[in-house]
């Protein structure tokens, strides 16, 4: 009897194992759900994806905020990032210090979030591009966090 137990107690720990591994180390959504990161388009063609949605304040035009970012190209390729210099970015929101693409990106964050911005040409650099990291017509992937809003 004793044998027949423990063999039914391995089979109980392997298969809670196993479901552990399927589902993995996501975050559990509304009623225990694993939680699905969604890709949000806008009207003018920006796309995000939340990474951590924040818990603080969101910031208004005119306000400055502080965010550290990384920023690729589609193919990968590191063009520049705040967090590689250890050195967060300052900017005022909503008056065109950023490219667009920024403006409406970080303007409906929270404190304390991260989220994936997919910037189109047009709300990137466009046909001009920038520099010599970034081509004309180029696809911009940030990864942006929302430090601090100036209250």
């Amino acid at each position: 009897m004793g044998i027949r137990r423990s063999l039914v107690v391995v089979a109980v720990l392997t298969a809670i194992c196993s479901v552990s591994a399927m589902v993995g180390p996501q975050q559990a959504g509304a009623k225990g759900k694993p939680a699905v990161a969604r890709t949000v388009k806008t009207a003018s063609g920006l796309k995000y994806v939340d990474v951590k949605v924040g818990s603080g304040m969101s910031p208004v035009k005119g306000k400055q905020v502080k965010v550290h970012y990384t920023g690729t190209l589609e193919n990968g390729k590191k063009f520049d990032s705040s967090v590689d210099r250890n050195e967060p970015f300052t900017f005022v929101i909503g008056v065109g210090q950023v490219i667009p693409g920024w403006d409406e990106g970080v303007m409906s964050m929270k404190v304390g979030g991260k989220r994936k911005l997919i910037i189109p040409s047009k709300l990137g650099y466009g046909a001009a591009g920038a520099g010599g990291d970034i081509p004309p017509n180029a696809t911009l992937l940030f990864d942006v966090e929302l430090l601090d809003v100036a209250k």
